[in-house]
């Protein structure tokens, strides 16, 4: 968008050849596109680009989303390629349901050789369910599709060792190893989006950790991808080695949990170790959790030790917390399951 709120159609139509392009090559894309409260709250004269309230927010998303999409789909349909748009709120990519039908939809979508643009679901979305910036929504994004990289573009060219409009030695710089080792300048914000570098920041950690590559490049330029490409200039924050695979990338990057389990010093050293969760390491649990809800371990003293997936209710949790597996069949009435949690649906924190 310009200062008005106008949106750029000569900018966007390069990004979209760009993108074009690459889908031309071989290449599956996700766009991941803000816009719809700036477009929207232009055409509906609202105050303050249409954030005076959570309502003139919401109703600005619903009148510029419109706008967005068929915007998208021309430029797109220009080149021959099939636009197609998502709207998420965070549930839909904590609720480990609604976060399979996603990913699947987006599988999909791309191997028919469309292009997903996705936003935040503005016009329903509130605070208890809103990522509140696309940075993080796309980091998510990203691990929904087991993406090999992440590219943010944003209006300053990368992560610098301080804000470079207040430091006149404020230096680039070029390759991050560990995302989640970076202190940095976070009063960077754009004028009409949300977010800025602390948000950058949080999505380069998300995504690393599941094994994406993230850069961050100077988006204002004119075909903005190939101008990164050709010079290299940004930052790039390397994935983790061996990255999460996609259920641990995805308890990493946020899943709601449902409860809280603590374990002993036994316990906790087995979980370390690679072990799944057993009974007789259970020392407490919060919670109304169901059989499949994501819940939180941690030790006796509260340290975080892992997320994961339960594999009982939590009434059968208290009932054999602190028993051994022998033991379970008597007290719960049958079978009892190999563990309280699975090695395979946990990610240690």
């Amino acid at each position: 968008m310009d200062a008005d709120g106008a949106p750029r159609r000569a900018w966007l139509a390069a990004l979209v050849g760009e993108v074009a392009a690459l889908r031309g090559e071989g290449r599956a894309v996700v766009l991941v596109s803000s816009g719809a409260i700036a477009l929207g709250s232009r055409r509906l004269g609202l105050a303050r680009g249409g954030r005076a309230s959570l309502e003139d927010a919401q109703a600005a998303a619903a009148v510029g989303q419109i706008a967005l999409a068929g915007l998208y789909a021309e430029l797109f349909a220009a080149h021959g390629v099939a636009a197609a748009q998502l709207l998420l709120t965070a549930d839909d990519l904590e609720d480990r349901r609604r976060h399979i039908n996603a990913a699947a939809t987006l599988a999909r979508l791309l191997a028919l050789g469309a292009v997903p643009v996705i936003n935040e679901n503005d016009s329903v979305a509130t605070a208890e369910i809103r990522f509140g910036d696309n940075d993080r929504l796309a980091a998510r994004v990203a691990l929904a599709v087991q993406a090999d990289a992440l590219l943010l573009l944003s209006e300053v060219p990368g992560l610098y060792t301080a804000d470079p409009a207040l430091v006149a030695d404020a230096r680039l710089i070029e390759t991050v190893a560990d995302a989640g080792a970076v202190e940095a300048d976070t009063r960077g914000r754009s004028g009409m989006g949300t977010g800025g570098m602390a948000a950058k920041l949080a999505a380069a950690r998300i995504a690393t950790r599941g094994g994406v590559a993230v850069a961050i490049a100077d988006g204002r330029p004119g075909a903005p991808i190939a101008r990164f490409l050709a010079s290299g200039e940004g930052t790039v924050f390397l994935a983790a080695p061996g990255g999460a695979r996609a259920t641990r990338a995805w308890l990493l990057s946020g899943s709601r949990s449902a409860g809280r389990i603590a374990v002993d010093r036994g316990a906790a050293d087995a979980l370390r170790g690679g072990a799944s969760l057993l009974a007789a390491g259970i020392v407490a649990l919060e919670g109304a959790f169901a059989r499949g809800d994501v819940v939180e371990v941690v030790a006796a003293d509260g340290a975080p030790l892992a997320r994961g997936i339960a594999g009982y209710d939590a009434p059968e949790v208290a009932a054999i917390a602190g028993t051994r597996s022998d033991a379970h069949a008597a007290l719960l009435g049958y079978a009892p399951r190999a563990a309280v949690i699975h090695r395979d649906h946990m990610a240690l924190a």
